[in-house]
């Protein structure tokens, strides 16, 4: 193969999309290296730190696309504060000055100041897609920029960031020239929208597909929305925030509604009540997918009569005011179902039914091509995750959040060791675990037995010895990620083999039994890892060496090539 031409080599490249695939090429030889080099036009950093910037823009100097991820997180949570790092600003430098030819760029959990998206907005005249997600430190001003000069922008995507408002006006700057918008997602904005600027920028964009209103939106401009754009295939609801509206506009809406029949996705609902709820009926018919997550005023019978309707479901987000009965009604009318998420409401109110184990066990044996389950509950039995694991062998995400996390099995008062064992040895695709309950070291020899394909594990409050932590290193060949809290896991399995974190993306323990000395080790040892501790400086430092025997408070380890980041707080101490 080293003899064929590199015309030849770079269109069988070309054809892997996957950026393991693309990795796993490039080291079969110089020629096939630098062919793959120049040839990559999609890079994905996991994490902004593991490599430099500049190194990333050196090796790939024809890049258009560029993800990043920055903060670490505990199952879907932050784990640290703002001003922990994670900027975006020497990223978007280093490429501004080397790769003219962006297109995209797509950041996670980053510190996005508006002087980024400014340098954004000049500096890459073909720029077409701007995703952030979780980002915060960004205001309208910097939206405005970029909105302003990215003349082909297709993608604006703002999911869950902390937007600083500074007036309506942003959406105004979308020059008139502007057509190629296909996806708008401003939900998160949480100040005024200019309804006028919104609906002209619709009307003249043929190809939106997706748009998510904010919660200023009201409904008679969603109305007006929808009627400009009926060929919408993603749909985020923005705010009714009058519950006494005229029956005229209600009556519009559901008129909207009735014409937008490609529409397949339904999210927001942020303050939508029962009343209004009969005027997306007319769509339910087609919708795939169906995000009821930030609606607490849907629940009871309406909740119940919205999903009966919505046969073509396959991923569901909804509150736990569903309760058991709406699972089962679920289980019954969504034979297509392929990802549930149950969030917990964190309201108790008299007559809302909350759900237990016997939801899921329904909607395990309902919807035989369930492959995705986030469920936070009350109390979960062995028998119950037995029952799981026969009827969803297809399970790729499993991840259980008992409210009370040591809870064990309310039946036989026994650890949750068998239940879980029953889904790591059912589910030879499982890539991501989440972990609650009353677990011992037993439940994390099943998983270093079984969980073959497993690649991240977040587990907290079990365990009994360092040997639970030891069977996961060992046996879990393809484990990428370990996030750990509140286990009795020490120094001794943390330098058992500290090789085993090269092949890791990162390791994160918090309130363990591991001290300061044990971190010093690790880091002494293994020159090519990032050593992290956290919210420990002004406690240790300049104190005697024998009060090392400390334990860190959080400790976060990650494999790097450029070294120990310079950007780090006074309350990141980098051993």
């Amino acid at each position: 193969m080293t003899y064929f031409p590199e015309e030849v080599v770079e269109h069988i490249i070309g054809f892997l999309t996957t950026h393991r695939d693309r990795n796993a090429v490039s080291t079969v030889c110089k020629a096939w290296y630098r062919v793959e080099r120049l040839s990559r036009r999609r890079v994905f950093v996991c994490n902004c730190y593991a490599v430099s910037p500049d190194r990333t823009v050196s090796r790939f100097p024809r890049l258009r696309s560029l993800g990043l991820k920055g903060k670490p997180h505990y199952a879907g949570f932050s784990l640290v504060s703002q001003d922990w790092g994670a900027h975006a600003m020497p990223w978007v430098e280093a490429v501004a000055g080397r790769c003219p030819d962006l297109e995209e760029l797509r950041m996670k959990r980053m510190v996005v100041t508006d002087e980024c998206l400014v340098a954004i907005a000049r500096a890459f005249p073909n720029f077409k897609a701007l995703v952030l997600v979780c980002c915060e430190g960004f205001s309208t001003n910097g939206l405005a920029a970029v909105v302003t000069h990215c003349r082909f922008l297709r993608e604006l995507d703002l999911q869950e960031c902390e937007v600083e408002d500074h007036g309506s006006q942003w959406l105004t700057c979308f020059p008139d020239s502007c057509t190629s918008l296909i996806t708008l997602n401003f939900a998160c904005c949480k100040g005024e929208v200019n309804a006028g600027a919104l609906e002209r920028l619709v009307a003249r964009c043929p190809n939106l597909k997706s748009i998510r209103l904010s919660h200023s939106v009201s409904m008679d401009t969603l109305s007006r929305v929808l009627a400009r754009a009926p060929h919408l295939v993603d749909l985020g609801i923005g705010s009714y925030i009058l519950d006494h509206g005229p029956v005229q506009t209600i009556a519009k809406l559901c008129c909207a509604f009735g014409n937008c029949e490609s529409l397949k996705s339904l999210s927001g609902f942020w303050h939508v009540t029962p009343r209004h709820l009969p005027a997306v009926y007319c769509v339910c018919w087609n919708l795939t997918s169906l995000n009821l997550s930030h609606s607490p005023a849907i629940h009871g019978i309406h909740l119940k009569q919205l999903i009966s309707q919505c046969r073509k479901l396959q991923r569901l987000w909804v509150l736990d005011f569903i309760g058991d009965e709406g699972l089962e009604i679920l289980a019954s009318r969504c034979k297509d179902l392929r990802e549930l998420r149950v969030f917990p409401s964190n309201l108790f109110e008299a007559g809302v039914a909350f759900v237990t184990e016997q939801g899921l066990v329904s909607v395990s044996s309902g919807c035989p091509k369930l492959h995705s389950v986030l469920y936070f509950c009350h109390q979960m039995t062995n028998a119950a995750l037995i029952t799981i694991a026969r009827n969803s062998p297809r399970l790729t995400h499993f991840r259980l959040c008992i409210l009370d996390p040591r809870k064990p099995d309310p039946v036989t008062q026994q650890s949750l060791d068998e239940g879980f064992g029953a889904i790591v040895q059912s589910s030879k695709n499982l890539r991501r675990l989440s972990l609650s309950g009353l677990l011992t070291d037993q439940v994390f020899l099943y998983i270093g037995m079984y969980a073959e394909q497993l690649e991240t594990l977040s587990i907290a409050f079990a365990g009994n010895s360092n040997k639970g932590m030891l069977y996961v290193l060992n046996g879990c060949k393809k484990l990428r990620k370990l996030e750990i809290r509140d286990c009795p896991f020490g120094d001794a399995v943390l330098l058992e083999d500290v090789r085993k974190y090269e092949t890791l993306r990162s390791l994160w323990m918090s309130s363990c039994d591991v001290t300061l000395r044990g971190c010093r080790e690790l880091a002494a040892k293994m020159p090519r890892l990032n050593v992290e501790v956290l919210n420990e400086r002004d406690q240790v430092e300049g104190r005697p060496r024998e009060e090392e025997e400390r334990k860190v408070e959080n400790l976060y380890v990650y494999r790097t090539v450029a070294g120990p980041r310079s950007d780090a707080p006074d309350f990141v101490w980098t051993l």
